[in-house]
C-alpha cells in the first residue's frame, strides 16, 4: 500500500522495484546481488519479481534508464533554458553534484559504477543517452569560449574535465564528513568557473584575456588592496 492507503498501480510498483534494487546493488555490487535477494528486499516472491523483470541484466538496464530519466529531470531540464553558457555550466555542475550525493539517487550511481556491465543494444542505448549530455556540455563550452567568457578550450576537453570532476564525487563524498554536499558543490563550481569579467576593451569573440575579479576578504576589502 502507498502512504495514501491506496493500492499502488503498476507504474508505482515498477518504480519501487527499480529504486529498491538500485539501493541493494549499490550496497553489494551487481555481481554480488542475487535476484532472490532483490525479490526479498522488494517483499515479493522471485516469481512475482519475474512478472515485472525478465532477467537480471534487463533489471540493470531498467535501473540505468530510470536513472537517466531522473538525471534529465533533476539536472538538464533545470539548466537548458539558461542563456549565458557559463552560468548554464555552473548551474549544471551544481545540480549534477547534488544529484550524485543525495541518497535517493542510487540509480544514477549505478549508471556510473556499473557502466561496463551492460552489453549489446541495452548498453548502446544507455551510451547514446549519456552522449547527449556530453554534447550538451561541449556546446556550452564552445559557446562560452566563442563569447570570450572563458579562455579558448577544446569543447571535448572541457566537457570531459567537467564530467571527471563531477562524476567521481560519489567515490569520496561522505554524508557525515566535514563538508556538506552543498559546500562541495559550491566549492567545485567556483574552482572550475571562478567569477570573471572581460578586461576593458576585450571579451569579444575570439579573445582570451580575462581578468579575475579580486576576492573579498573577511573584512570586506579587496584582497588586491595593500593593508
Amino acid at each position: 500500500m502507498t502512504n495514501s492507503g491506496r493500492k499502488p498501480d503498476e507504474g508505482e510498483r515498477y518504480r519501487a522495484i527499480l529504486e529498491t534494487s538500485a539501493r541493494l546493488i549499490c550496497e553489494r555490487g551487481y555481481e554480488g546481488t542475487s535476484m532472490q535477494e532483490i525479490a526479498a528486499a522488494c517483499r515479493m516472491t522471485k516469481a512475482g519479481l519475474y512478472h515485472h523483470i525478465q532477467n537480471k541484466e534487463q533489471l540493470l538496464f531498467a535501473i540505468m534508464n530510470y536513472g537517466m530519466d531522473v538525471f534529465e529531470e533533476q539536472v538538464l531540464s533545470r539548466v537548458q533554458g539558461i542563456e549565458d553558457p557559463v552560468e548554464r555550466l555552473r548551474a549544471c555542475m551544481r545540480h549534477n553534484i547534488l544529484l550524485v550525493t543525495r541518497g535517493w539517487s542510487k540509480e544514477v550511481i549505478i549508471i556510473l559504477h556499473e557502466h561496463a556491465t551492460l552489453t549489446g543494444e541495452a548498453r548502446a542505448f544507455i551510451d547514446a543517452r549519456k552522449k547527449r549530455y556530453v554534447d550538451f556540455l561541449e556546446e556550452a563550452f564552445a559557446q562560452a569560449a566563442a563569447a570570450g567568457r572563458i579562455r579558448p578550450v577544446d569543447p571535448t576537453i572541457g566537457a570531459f574535465s567537467f564530467l571527471g570532476m563531477v562524476l567521481w564525487v560519489y567515490k569520496w563524498f561522505k554524508p557525515d564528513g566535514r563538508l556538506t554536499d552543498e559546500q562541495i558543490a559550491d566549492g567545485m563550481v567556483d574552482m572550475l568557473f571562478p567569477p570573471v569579467v572581460a578586461a576593458a576593451g576585450e571579451g569579444q569573440p575570439g579573445t582570451s584575456s580575462l581578468r579575475v575579479v579580486p576576492a573579498r576578504t573577511a573584512t570586506g576589502t579587496d584582497s588586491s588592496e595593500k593593508p
